[in-house]
């Protein structure tokens, strides 16, 4: 059975960095991490400066992307990361 898929979107002040269907994403929450798979109950947290985990498919080696703050909101159209800098 196939899992659904994750919308996220990264986004800056200055651009949208990624929009994508992914299987996971690790948010580095200032309260501590956590993962975000398809259909995750919404939630707001602020994001502390570190690594954004983003794993394409289920067992996939997960890329990394340093944001630097910043808010990521789950809600019914998936994972929004607004980020105030990447790198």
């Amino acid at each position: 059975m196939k899992m659904a898929n994750l919308h996220f979107e990264l986004v800056t002040p200055e651009k949208l960095v990624r929009s994508e269907d992914v299987f996971m994403v690790v948010v580095p929450g200032t309260d501590g991490d956590f993962g975000v798979l398809a259909n995750h109950a919404s939630v707001m947290s602020t994001v502390r400066d570190a690594d954004l985990l983003i794993y394409a498919s289920e067992g996939a080696t997960p890329e990394t992307i340093s944001v630097q703050g910043g808010f990521a909101q789950v809600d019914e159209t998936g994972l929004t990361v607004l980020a105030d800098a990447v790198s």
